[in-house]
């Protein structure tokens, strides 16, 4: 028998895959440790990970010299020349050669810029890293990169700064999946060191634990952004603060948590602002091609808090005789593509931001103010680049033909919903009174035939009033009131909905590529839990899975003579789709319309600026058309621009939830009344009738009973009592918590629950409920 051949030993730690040892001085076991520098020059100088063990072996430093070396590095790390982990060591203030990045924003070049995903407050400033700009390998080789990407990248040190001064080079291994959201905290620090953070999304239900060292330098009770670095030995992840926001009690402040939590871009870098501000306002010049709309009397109608300004609007009577009783309608949009052209810095950021962000207490614009409150704002009495749309209708309101033109107008006034609707009421303004014959009855002559075309088209028609705070002078909430919904908000309306699918028309009509407004009829899983849901009404939605806007249109009509309508209005909302952006056309639902584009407002939504460079492409209207690659792109655009708007529905949403919580906040144990909003197997959603303030009722505090959800009523039913909760109901709550960081209310129920059987129904007995305990 041949020798028995020796077993293998295992890799050393630091010849694992991934890592390649450099040469270092092999020493014996009774020689001098290394020196600070050579240990620094090996961990500058290694290609993966490197901690105490690695030093070790490639310094042969075996017994107890191991111990003498474990101290040196603890007093280089003290002295700030090491950073890191024990099992990762490096040189302070210096990267490892594959690092998680964040990439946040572009440099004066336009280059992809990034800095470290984490990154100790004890290292110094983060380095600026550029990005270097070919497409990521692996996975997700295709997904090209952008502003707001987390990448894992493997990164090089230049041996000189480069011009913009960046030290170090990234390449792109692999884009991140992007966090739906930042993690927010509130820091509370313990004495002695370190701390906890208390998340602020109410869906969070715990908090993380931050070492010394690890709080960013974080004051007690600051709002911090926060990331989750390794598990402990006890396999617990822990929390390092990113950035100390602030004070989250401070109500005008609030805003910020949603546009941080959401990763909002909220400052325009220098270079964008610089872009912006090297534009010349627009001079008249009769070569240029435009159509002079000057001595027309457009006039924008607005909020009266409205800074900026995007649409404008005239109407006069069809003196054709083909056409009796017919009107001439012109809609001029500020023409922002004369401004902001494909591939600009300007036009990247608009498109990273998707649309502008509206918060009570501030706006977090797409474009610079230059532009949008500006350059673009069709102010009155100035002379404004714009591109309009002439349309024809008939008696009836219906459209007979229209046409695009790119036009130059002035305003002769700039007027509010409330002030246009008095005039035409009969309470008439000085600033109104020249204007009345020529410029405001006429729209609403015009608009009285639209709205007959729109009452025959029967779209949705749901009443669901919106509220708005009103802030005081400190910023903080006033009250909350229901705007009064006037003839002169849906005049406007109407008017730019006609202008969306005069543009939807001509562009599909030349074949020419855009970005419809597209919303799907309602999925069969949502139209079978309405049907169940009405036929507690007793209440019939038709069987066919072709329903039209019609059919909801009459259960809405039927139910306004309910007590509570609103409860039908609120379900009929929820079993909608969602409207979005899309290069396919599918119609839009809710307006019953088969071709539909938005527009009329590319100083807040990309979308529309998207379709205005379309407009000028496929017309031939000048520069700032559509880029052949731009139109290749349009898929991905519309997904960005759709997940870009859900976000700040999103964050305007929480935001109301915040300030409203923090305006309660000082009024616990009082009672409201409100009505029942949501009914989850869990709970009580309730909306309070004085500020529309939802909260939460826990099925536990509803009494002693066992509690039924029944899915088709919407509804909570005691099996003992037969006391039941519904959906729409009216009832009476007291506060009883109110966190504002996370824009929660908890209630509790004071009205008893009425009595109804709902055991006929099949999903009756499918979930239980404990007897609660009132609280």
């Amino acid at each position: 028998m041949g020798k028995k051949p020796k077993a293998k030993r295992p890799p050393a730690k630091g010849a694992r895959k991934g890592f390649r040892m450099k040469s270092a001085p092999r020493r014996g076991r009774d020689d001098a440790l290394p020196s600070r520098e050579e240990i620094l020059k090996f961990l500058r100088e290694s290609d993966g990970t490197a901690g105490k063990r690695e030093i070790a072996r490639a310094f042969n430093i075996k017994g107890d010299a191991r111990v003498a070396l474990k101290r040196l590095l603890s007093e280089m790390a003290e002295e700030g020349s090491l950073s890191g982990s024990r099992k990762d060591l490096r040189e302070a203030g210096k990267l490892p050669p594959v690092t998680v990045l964040e990439v946040t924003g572009r440099d004066n070049d336009g280059d992809l810029i990034a800095h470290p995903a984490v990154w100790s407050a004890d290292d110094g400033e983060a380095p600026s890293i550029l990005v270097l700009t070919h497409r990521a390998r692996g996975e997700e080789r295709d997904a090209a990169i952008g502003v707001g990407d987390r990448i894992l990248a493997r990164i090089t040190r230049l041996e000189e700064p480069d011009v913009e001064g960046h030290r170090y080079e990234a390449e792109a291994i692999k884009v991140l999946p992007r966090d739906k959201r930042r993690m927010l905290g509130i820091y509370r620090a313990r004495s002695g060191g370190g701390g906890t953070i208390e998340p602020v999304d109410r869906r969070e239900l715990r908090a993380w634990q931050v070492r010394t060292g690890n709080d960013g330098n974080a004051k007690d009770g600051d709002l911090v952004r926060f990331d989750l670095s390794a598990r402990n030995r006890q396999s617990v992840s822990e929390a390092r603060v990113l950035e100390s926001l602030g004070n989250p009690h401070d109500q005008r402040k609030i805003s910020l948590i949603a546009v941080h939590a959401h990763g909002i871009p909220d400052d325009f870098p220098a270079p964008v602002v610089a872009e912006s501000e090297a534009l010349e306002p627009y001079a008249f010049n009769s070569d240029d091609g435009r159509t002079d709309l000057r001595a027309i009397p457009l006039l924008t109608i607005d909020p009266i808090d409205a800074r900026d300004h995007d649409d404008a609007v005239f109407a006069e009577p069809d003196t054709d005789p083909r056409n009796s009783g017919g009107f001439i309608v012109i809609v001029a949009i500020a023409d922002v593509a004369h401004y902001v052209r494909s591939g600009s810095r300007l036009d990247k950021e608009a498109q990273l931001r998707g649309n502008s962000v509206y918060f009570p207490d501030r706006v977090v614009p797409m474009l610079p103010e230059r532009i949008s409150n500006n350059l673009c704002s069709l102010r009155e009495g100035e002379e404004r680049p714009c591109l309009a749309v002439r349309m024809i209708f008939n008696a009836a309101g219906e459209k007979r033909r229209h046409a695009f033109m790119r036009a130059v107008m002035r305003s002769p006034a700039k007027l509010s919903y409330q002030e246009a609707q008095a005039a035409i009421d009969g309470n008439v303004s000085e600033k109104c009174a020249p204007l009345m014959n020529h410029a405001l009855r006429p729209l609403w002559q015009a608009y009285a035939a639209l709205s007959r075309a729109r009452d025959v088209r029967q779209p949705l028609d749901l009443d669901l009033p919106e509220r708005k705070i009103l802030l005081d002078k400190e910023g903080r909430v006033d009250r909350v009131v229901v705007p009064e919904r006037l003839d002169a908000h849906r005049l406007i309306e109407e008017f730019m909905i006609q202008a969306n699918v005069a543009a939807a028309e001509t562009l599909e009509q030349s074949k020419t590529p855009l970005v419809y407004r597209t919303h799907d009829e309602p999925s069969k899983e949502k139209l079978k839990a309405l049907r169940d849901f009405l036929e507690t009404l007793d209440f019939k939605l038709p069987a066919s899975t072709g329903l039209r806007p019609e059919a909801f249109n009459k259960i809405l009509a039927r139910a306004k003579t309910l007590p509570v309508p609103e409860l039908v209005n609120e379900v009929i909302l929820r079993s909608q789709a969602q409207a979005e952006y899309t290069p396919g056309n599918i119609g839009h639902f809710g307006l019953n319309l088969a071709k539909y584009a938005h527009f009329t407002s590319p100083i807040r939504r990309y979308a529309d600026l998207i379709v205005h460079r379309a407009l000028i492409r496929a017309l031939k209207l000048g520069a700032g058309g559509l880029e052949d690659q731009e139109a290749l792109r349009l898929t991905d655009t519309a997904k960005e621009i759709s997940d870009a708007e859900r976000r700040a529905m999103a964050a305007e949403r929480e935001t109301t939830d915040r300030l409203i919580a923090a305006h309660l906040a000082d009024r616990l144990s009082a009672t409201f009344e409100g009505r029942i909003a949501g009914v989850t197997r869990s709970g009580l959603f309730v909306k309070l009738k004085e500020t529309g303030a939802d909260g939460f009722i826990p099925v536990s505090t509803l009494g002693q009973d066992f509690y039924t959800y029944i899915e088709e009523a919407h509804a909570l039913s005691g099996s003992r009592t037969g006391e039941t909760y519904q959906l729409g109901d009216a009832v009476t709550v007291r506060l009883v918590e109110a966190i504002p960081t996370a824009g929660a209310l908890r209630f509790e129920m004071l009205t008893p629950g009425k009595k109804g059987s709902f055991a006929h129904l099949k999903g009756a007995h499918k979930f239980r409920r404990r007897p609660g305990r009132r609280r």
